[in-house]
């Protein structure tokens, strides 16, 4: 086993408006199921094992692209959608916030049932990762939310995270079952935060002699574990900005979606009648589905797909939202038929826009193109916590080009 990674975010109360809700739940359904069918259920772990990679699906879904409510609002959205067809996918959504992350054993007992698992193992591996988070490791960090997602060959992934009241952050742990070497001796491939100081860490390398004494104690034996690589920071502004977005792919994106439209792409033509603004969202979600590791580096740029609930960048625009996820949701659906195309096209859009980077060269209008984001939101039915988008009062004419 190993930690692939953490992630320290600014601690943000508030909820999750239920027309938001619904469509984060539609959306993470289809991209999970678009995922497993592409790659497998191992690949679906390994990502939600990614800090980057979870915290760009957060973005792609409209939650507050840097704030600790990614973490139990994009879990929440995946076990409502997941679970009603786990036979089916293959993979379970155990655990949750508060009260619903003690129910994380009793729910991996009723897996094991359903898939012949080794459930009291999975019980263990479950206590034991929120254990290190919670106790071995002292980083004023404490746990509140527990979620264990396995599959049915065994195979887990657990994404928990922890609140420091003192400093008003959370941190994020992510587990990872492949691999396996201990829960004792840096399980994790990454702890990631600010540096608070010294602090207690007893799965830390040079923690040996320590733990040796303790094991003369109680005899018991430690064993080996991994170390640290994945981490991820995130900043305390609420509003995006240039420097936390890597221009040159989003300018790709945009190009592709605006200025490069689809009827010139023969592989493209299936997805004729998808508007410009939803193409742009769909080449984002896109690269969720079919992108490497390395292209997750910067999360908030896959806000620009669907904004943000708080109006970061901009407000949530319902139709164009709502119409990724029909698109998104009618290849999937004809994937499980055999017919592949809508989905091959679909994969072609992160491939054209990974393409154009190359000779790609962005300008310095990244603020005009928020504006104008903003500016449009009413058009396509955007909304906020706050309430619906308005027409602005005089329009500005901003141009939407990155190039």
């Amino acid at each position: 086993m190993k930690r692939s990674g953490s992630a320290n975010l600014p601690l943000h109360y508030g909820y999750v408006p239920l027309w938001l809700a619904e469509r984060m739940a539609k959306l993470g359904l289809a991209i999970t199921e678009s995922v497993i069918t592409e790659y497998g259920k191992h690949e679906m772990l390994r990502r939600l094992s990614d800090p980057f990679w979870f915290q760009a699906l957060g973005a792609v879904m409209g939650m507050d692209w840097h704030s600790s409510g990614i973490t139990t609002s994009v879990m929440g959205a995946l076990k409502k959608a997941i679970n009603p067809h786990a036979r089916e996918l293959g993979i379970f959504v155990c655990g949750g916030k508060g009260r619903h992350s003690k129910q994380a054993p009793a729910e991996l007992l009723s897996v094991a049932e359903q898939t012949g698992l080794n459930g009291l193992e999975l019980v263990r591996c479950s206590k034991l990762s929120a254990k290190v988070d919670n106790t071995a490791i002292q980083d004023g960090f404490q746990l509140y939310t527990h979620n264990f997602i396995v599959a049915d060959t065994g195979e887990w992934t657990v994404v928990q995270q922890g609140m420091h009241t003192g400093n008003k952050t959370a941190r994020r742990y992510h587990w990872h079952s492949a691999g396996l070497q201990s829960f004792v001796e840096e399980p994790h491939t990454a702890i990631c935060g600010i540096n608070q100081g010294n602090i207690l860490n007893m799965t830390a390398h040079g923690a040996g002699p320590a733990r040796s004494a303790i094991v003369a104690l109680t005899r018991e034996k430690p064993e080996l574990f991994i170390p640290e690589l994945q981490q991820l920071i995130m900043p305390g502004h609420h509003d995006i900005r240039s420097e936390d977005v890597d221009l040159k792919r989003l300018g790709s994106i945009l190009w592709l979606a605006h200025e490069k439209q689809p009827k010139d792409f023969e592989s493209l033509m299936l997805l004729e009648g998808v508007g410009p603004r939803t193409m742009q969202s769909l080449a984002l979600v896109s690269e969720v589905i079919h992108g490497t590791p390395s292209r997750f580096k910067d999360p908030a740029r896959f806000a620009f797909a669907h904004g943000g609930k708080d109006g970061h960048p901009f407000p949530v625009p319902i139709k164009v939202y709502d119409e990724t996820i029909s698109t998104l949701r009618h290849a999937v659906e004809r994937s499980k038929i055999g017919q592949t195309d809508k989905q091959e096209a679909i994969k072609k859009l992160h491939e054209l826009a990974a393409k154009a980077e190359k000779d790609f060269v962005p300008n310095d209008k990244f603020d005009e193109l928020v504006e104008k984001e903003r500016a449009d939101s009413w058009k396509y039915g955007g909304r906020t916590v706050f309430g619906e988008a308005k027409p602005p009062a005089k329009a500005k004419g901003v141009q939407l080009r990155l190039f």
